[in-house]
């Protein structure tokens, strides 16, 4: 029996280490889910747990727990999905897609070959699924934890912004897909493996019928669209996509998020439903990255687990910030605008935990690889503040800003970013300054 006094003592132990370690790492530049993921490995068995931290995170609450975590990602997934503008691609399609396939293609290439040595140490089952899955952890990019970076930093003003962010969403979209057809391969064993042939019709579906329904549902005539009187039906769509795509073994987050991007493309009604699901997410997201910490325990990490860290660092460090810098040169952006972008789309964050947690949950991965990973995750985020301060110094963005109109307070995102200029590689930034 779940001891119910206990989860409440622990959702509030939960939301305040992660609110204090959030702001902690905010105040030193760095993003709140570096700490939050702290507050975890601290809370966990790696510090806490040694001195009677099992006492407050016994096994008979982590069930209670793990489920408003799950809720919270759900909710985040949604909301990634809301946001996910792939309109950012117009007009700059060679760039980006120069970017996000050599942002990919390099540290996926890697990612393969790193796995195959380690596989016999840290995959579970076949070899296959956990040569792919390291591949796609060590490929992925942070969308929303890059678009946080360049809104603070007022980049979504320039073209460099635009071109990193629009390639992010391209990578997260890859991302997520690979990862369902990687679970669908080790799924592949089950009695129930026949459904995962269904998720194809299934993404046809919420495109060609669902998203239809609810273009509907947010006529014109409504103001904003959505009402409170509808909200539920929206959340009822939203739960039940989730069900479904969990159902067919492709996994939760996938129907959260292809929910969240069918949605009707109207700034007024994309702005109506963040403002609604912000409380719920910024209450109960917490909860997943302080769960996920939990679940990391570095003190088990023998000395030869170092070596193995430091060539996950450098495949995923060399590969992504390799294959960025390589794909933007290749389409023209000069030297310090690709390694301006090569430092932006080497962000992991959220994403790269999503995916982790994934993996560890479907067992394509050994936990101490997890733990591992997870490091590799707070490591290439936290390194991207202080590499971009070097590629792109505050005075020249300060320029690129003023070039591009002056704009630099203004934060509506990325949807307003400029057209790029044929010029552009002719601006050492890559920034719109002729």
């Amino acid at each position: 029996m779940i001891p119910i006094d206990l989860v409440f003592l622990d959702v509030a132990a939960i939301l305040t280490a992660a609110k204090l370690l959030g702001e902690a790492a905010h105040r030193t530049g760095q993003p709140r889910v570096i700490g939050e993921i702290v507050a975890g490995i601290a809370l966990g068995p790696t510090l806490l747990g040694r001195v009677g931290g099992h006492r407050l995170f016994p096994e008979t609450v982590m069930p209670a727990l793990n489920t408003l975590a799950d809720v919270g990602l759900v909710l985040f997934m949604f909301v990634v999905g809301l946001e996910l503008d792939l309109r950012l691609v117009r007009g700059r399609t060679r760039i980006v897609c120069g970017v996000a396939a050599g942002a990919t293609a390099l540290p996926f290439a890697m990612g393969c070959a790193l796995a195959l040595p380690l596989a016999h140490r840290y995959a579970p089952g076949s070899t296959l699924p956990f040569v792919l899955f390291l591949a796609v952890a060590v490929s992925a990019t942070a969308f929303p934890v890059l678009a946080r970076i360049i809104t603070d930093r007022g980049m979504q003003q320039t073209l460099l912004g635009g071109i990193a962010l629009a390639a992010a969403a391209v990578i997260d979209v890859f991302s997520y897909t690979l990862l369902a057809v990687v679970i669908g391969i080790a799924s592949a064993s089950g009695n129930q493996s026949w459904r995962l042939l269904l998720a194809p019709g299934y993404a046809l579906a919420m495109v060609f019928v669902v998203r239809p329904l609810l273009r509907r549902l947010a006529s014109p005539g409504d103001s904003p669209g959505f009402t409170a009187r509808q909200l539920p039906y929206v959340l009822v769509g939203l739960f039940a996509s989730a069900w479904i795509t969990q159902w067919m073994q492709v996994n939760f987050i996938f129907g959260a998020f292809l929910f969240g991007a069918v949605m009707p493309r109207r700034e007024d009604l994309l702005r109506w439903l963040s403002d609604a699901f912000a409380p719920a997410v910024q209450l109960m997201l917490p909860v997943f990255f302080v769960v996920t910490g939990l679940t990391v325990d570095l003190g088990k990490l023998h000395p030869g687990a170092l070596g193995v860290l430091a060539a996950v660092l450098a495949v995923s460090v060399l590969g992504k910030a390799g294959g960025g810098y390589a794909g933007a040169r290749l389409t023209g952006i000069p030297p310090r605008g690709s390694a301006v972008v090569a430092v932006l789309v080497n962000t992991r964050g959220l994403t790269e935990i999503v995916i982790l947690t994934i993996g560890l949950r479907q067992h394509l991965l050994e936990p101490e690889l997890y733990a591992l990973l997870i490091v590799m995750a707070l490591v290439t985020t936290a390194m991207t503040g202080p590499l971009l301060n070097r590629a792109y110094p505050r005075d020249r963005l300060a320029e690129d800003v003023a070039a591009a109109g002056g704009r630099a307070g203004h934060q509506e995102g990325a949807g307003d970013l400029p057209s790029p200029p044929s010029e552009v590689s002719g601006n050492p930034t890559g920034g719109r300054g002729r």
